[in-house]
């Protein structure tokens, strides 16, 4: 273990990334961008982190803030459900904790949305504290390196993976080793064509050893995404520089807090209907957005529908141009009002 940790630490300091998140030790900072980072690439992460930062640049500006400013300043990085409990987390660190992350591991792991990857990474990169952590990047190099071969996801796989991460993390700068593990994981250790000739460990590796790099980390067989057909309906009163469109703020997991267009699997009438919402609908859709999540596949006929009657609502309102900047709407339903309003005319 000990000459795993010091070759990775070595490599690290020689090749490490210059990222945003990786020039501070503020707590606060280091968490905001550990939960952007969670399914997302570096290089989407980066101007979001930046953005938000400078919006919300400690846990009371965040906790002061409501959920659709926190949104707006999300809007396009998906998984919105992470920035809802982001927000929350802040909220009961500055209610519980004075504004001050706690240091303790237990007191980190209660708050909303912190699990033990992001405890974890906290304790370690901000508090120096010997935690260990494992996302998507240590699983691999961890897989590969030890030879795990129960699939992925598995109890017997995640237990085996934290007690090794657990073994590799006690000594020097325990932060910078759990860095290295993910950044070897990002830039070395791919999930395809890894560069084992670059690794700082390769010959401590069980799986290059055995030249079986490519059987690991082991996969349980995925199914294929559902397929959902939708019919959504950008829905508009004014024309021009007045033209305002009818939003409405969902409730479902998915995309929740955020505002969208009405949308059902019912037809486009029944969108409307349920949004409580009375217009002149197209007959006929004017184009069709595909939009793919992690278990669905969601084809979207877009309606247009001008001339709007309904009552504003905390949660059904008519957005101008400018106003849907502070908001948080989702990538699908910047699509779909693209979709619409570009062929709608003045």
């Amino acid at each position: 273990m000990a000459a795993i940790r010091q070759k990775l630490l070595g490599w690290y300091d020689d090749s490490a990334r210059d990222l945003p998140w990786r020039e501070t030790r503020d707590p606060y900072a280091i968490w905001v961008s550990e939960v952007m980072l969670q399914q997302t690439r570096v290089d989407t992460v980066i101007p979001y982190y930046q953005r938000f930062l400078e919006t919300f640049p400690n846990p009371r500006a965040l906790a002061e803030a409501d959920e659709d400013a926190v949104l707006s300043r999300w809007s396009g990085l998906g998984y919105y459900r992470r920035a809802r409990l982001l927000h929350a987390g802040v909220r009961e660190v500055v209610a519980q904790y004075g504004g001050e992350v706690p240091e303790d591991p237990e007191a980190r792991r209660g708050l909303p949305g912190v699990g033990r990857y992001t405890a974890g990474a906290i304790g370690s990169i901000a508090f120096d504290k010997e935690e260990p952590v494992v996302d998507g990047n240590v699983t691999r190099v961890l897989a590969r390196l030890f030879r795990i071969d129960t699939p992925v996801g598995k109890t017997t796989t995640t237990r085996r993976l934290w007690e090794e991460a657990a073994r590799l993390v006690p000594g020097e700068r325990p932060g910078a080793f759990n860095q290295a593990l993910m950044e070897l994981g990002a830039t070395v250790c791919t999930p395809k064509q890894p560069h084992c000739e670059s690794c700082p460990v390769a010959a401590e590796c069980e799986a290059f050893i055995h030249r079986e790099v490519d059987a690991f980390p082991a996969q349980r067989a995925r199914r294929p995404p559902k397929e959902v057909e939708l019919s959504a309906v950008v829905a508009t009163r004014g024309r021009g520089a007045d033209r305002k469109v009818w939003l409405i703020k969902s409730e479902q997991p998915l995309f929740g807090g955020l505002w969208g267009v009405p949308m059902t699997e019912g037809g486009a009438r029944s969108a409307l209907r349920e949004a409580g919402l009375q217009a002149r609908l197209g007959s006929e859709p004017v184009g069709e957005v595909e939009h793919v999540l992690t278990h669905r596949r969601l084809r979207i006929a877009v309606y247009r529908a001008s001339g709007v009657r309904g009552r504003e609502t905390k949660r059904r309102r008519a957005f101008s141009a400018d106003d849907l900047e502070s908001v948080g709407i989702s990538t699908l339903t910047r699509k779909l009002l693209t979709t619409a309003l570009a062929r709608s005319g003045p």
